[in-house]
Formats: structure tokens, C-alpha cells, sequence
């Protein structure tokens, strides 16, 4: 059995049309933005999918998560045991739908970042409830602007990726997929290869779906932000 590499997405995959976007976007972003020498505090990073991509550029990675094999520990209280004010920038993917106390989330970022620091951060706009361990929001751009600049951010760019048409066609993927992989001997192969004839579809209809209705209607928000 093969698990998904969310830094190489294939065509297969069922998050390809997404995680293409959201791969792209953290190589380019965070490279143009640090220095090499400079660090970057992942925050709930998981399995760490993005530090070859990070440390590939120069850039010190540290990566922090409330267990597994996370550089740094974070504490039950939210808290990471780094100094204040001393990491250049913080990527966090995917982790604010999980959050139950956005007050606290934000201020430690605050409290991480340098002055002159930058957050790097995704979250969904729509998708299925997938409580990891816990699932609390989904934003539209107008809230996730209002959540971030009314605890402490000014953000200085979002981006919607994935617009509504294929963001159902992902969603019924990932539900097919579910099923045809129970196909005993030929379910996986089936599984991919409906995975390529809806990824293509997504492509094509994110493509003619027009760029405001995308913002408006994003499966996820990719936002940079620098602490006030």
C-alpha cells in the first residue's frame, strides 16, 4: 500500500487538483520571502510533508506538532517552546479548521514571529467534516480576513484554490475512491483510474470557472500575513 506524498501529488491522488496549487505556492512563497540561514517553524506539521521543499532552499526548518516525530512538542496549552519573537516565518497548512481556540493559536504565532516575520497559512473554505482529531470551521475570504486582522495580522495576499465546480467533482472522487479501493485485487487500480479522468475534469472546469467566483467559492485559502 502507497501513501500519499502531499509534497510530489500525482495525477492519481485524489487531493491532486488542490495540493498541485498548494505545493507550488509554499516552494515559490516561502523561498522568495526567506533568506537561507532564516528559519521556519512549521506549526502542526504533521508528518512533515514540506521540509525538503523548505530546507531545500537554504532555509532552517523546525517542525512542531502536538505528537509524532515533530522536532518540537507543542504543549497542551498551545504552547511552543521556542523563544519570543525568534522565527522568521511560520507555515501553517491545513491546521486552523482544527483549532478550537483561535484566540490562543494566533497570539503564540504572534508571540513566534519576529517583528518583521511573516505567517504563511492555508485553511479550507468547503470541505468535508474530517475531524483531526477535532473539525471546527470553514471560512469564506471576507471571514478568514476578519478572523486573522482582528487578532493581530495584517494579511497582505489571499488566494482562493479550486473553485465550486471542481471542488464537487473532488469531493465525489474522494468518495468513489473510498469505495472502489474496498474492490478486492483490481480496487486500487480502479480507484486511480477514475482519480485521472475526475482530476482532468477539475482541471478543465476550474479553468473556465471565472477567477472572482474561485476567490469567492475557494476549496482552500492560501494567505500571507505579517504580524502588527
Amino acid at each position: 500500500m502507497t501513501t500519499l506524498d502531499r509534497s510530489r501529488p500525482r495525477i492519481w491522488d485524489t487531493d491532486w487538483l488542490l495540493l498541485r496549487q498548494l505545493v507550488h505556492v509554499i516552494r515559490k512563497e516561502t523561498s522568495s520571502a526567506l533568506r537561507p540561514g532564516q528559519t521556519l517553524l512549521d506549526l502542526g506539521c504533521g508528518d512533515m510533508p514540506y521540509r525538503e521543499i523548505i530546507e531545500n532552499e537554504g532555509i532552517r526548518y523546525l517542525g512542531a506538532d502536538i505528537d509524532g516525530r515533530a522536532d518540537i512538542r507543542i504543549s497542551q496549552d498551545g504552547k511552543v517552546d521556542v523563544p519570543d519573537h525568534s522565527i522568521d516565518a511560520v507555515l501553517s497548512v491545513q491546521v486552523l479548521e482544527h483549532v478550537r481556540d483561535l484566540d490562543s493559536y494566533c497570539c503564540e504565532i504572534h508571540r513566534l514571529l519576529r517583528p518583521d516575520g511573516t505567517l504563511f497559512l492555508s485553511t479550507h473554505g468547503t470541505w468535508l467534516y474530517h475531524p483531526h482529531p477535532e473539525d471546527h470551521r470553514r471560512w469564506t475570504r471576507t471571514g478568514l480576513i476578519h478572523d486573522l486582522e482582528t487578532r493581530g495580522f495584517h494579511v497582505k495576499e489571499i488566494r482562493g484554490f479550486v473553485g465550486p465546480l471542481a471542488t464537487t467533482t473532488m469531493l465525489r472522487l474522494t468518495g468513489y475512491a473510498y469505495v472502489l479501493r474496498k474492490i478486492p485485487v483490481v480496487g486500487r487500480f480502479l480507484a486511480r483510474i477514475i482519480a485521472v479522468i475526475m482530476n482532468l475534469r477539475g482541471l478543465m472546469e476550474d479553468y473556465i470557472t471565472p477567477a472572482q467566483m474561485r476567490m469567492d467559492n475557494a476549496c482552500v485559502y492560501w494567505v500571507k500575513a505579517r504580524p502588527i
